[in-house]
């Protein structure tokens, strides 16, 4: 089980770990810190330092595997796919006992924000970061979000992507009976699990829904 959950202390990874979770994933959104002060204006997410070592933290606490993202796009997202890329390279070399992820998104347009859309970061490019951190990181898991659509996700399918996402729900407490919120963005696959499935294995793949049990 995984959790993309905010940034937590040592002791609440440690607890969650204890109730079966045994994977975090946290966004550092951008490693420009000039930009991330203006996205931020209040609050804990405001401190930088503590956001960049929630995944130190996560190890610490026992999870097994620590996923990286920046939202490509934010800022030059060569950038910040490079600093992204040696956050994970890193931590791997401090505790090389750690599964190490990747998880790319890129920015897309926000609802009743028309003025926000992606910052020169389309398919090309994206397929650029996650082939490069192919090469970077050969055994690093590399997940492929929903913002895309489902022939391009289809297509990195066996070339760099190792998770692909399915069936998801994006509203604000979504997985819940009523969601608090409207969507956080636009999802370009809606496919049901089912048809996700499908796809991999039409692409001489194999689904995978649990590759690890913890004992």
């Amino acid at each position: 089980m995984g959790l993309e959950v905010y940034p937590l202390n040592v002791d609440e990874y440690k607890y969650i770990h204890e109730c079966g979770a045994d994977y975090v994933c946290v966004y550092q959104e951008t490693y420009n810190t000039d930009k991330y002060e203006t996205l931020h204006l209040r609050g804990h997410k405001r401190i930088f330092p503590y956001r960049f070592n929630a995944q130190e933290r996560a190890i610490l606490g026992g999870m097994r595997l620590v996923s990286f993202g920046a939202l490509l796009g934010l800022d030059d997202f060569r950038k910040d796919a490079l600093a992204t890329g040696l956050h994970a390279y890193f931590l791997q070399k401090k505790y090389p006992h750690a599964e190490i992820s990747f998880s790319p998104p890129r920015l897309r347009p926000i609802i009743n924000d028309d003025t926000v859309n992606p910052n020169d970061v389309h398919e090309p490019q994206l397929l650029q970061v996650m082939t490069a951190y192919r090469l970077f990181m050969p055994f690093a898991g590399i997940t492929i979000s929903t913002r895309e659509r489902a022939g391009f996700r289809d297509n990195v399918i066996g070339l760099c992507a190792t998770k692909i996402s399915a069936g998801v729900n994006v509203g604000v407490g979504g997985h819940i009976e009523e969601s608090k919120g409207d969507e956080q963005f636009d999802i370009s696959d809606p496919r049901s699990v089912e048809e996700v499935h499908n796809a991999i294995i039409a692409h001489g793949c194999q689904p995978v829904y649990n590759d690890y049990v913890r004992v």
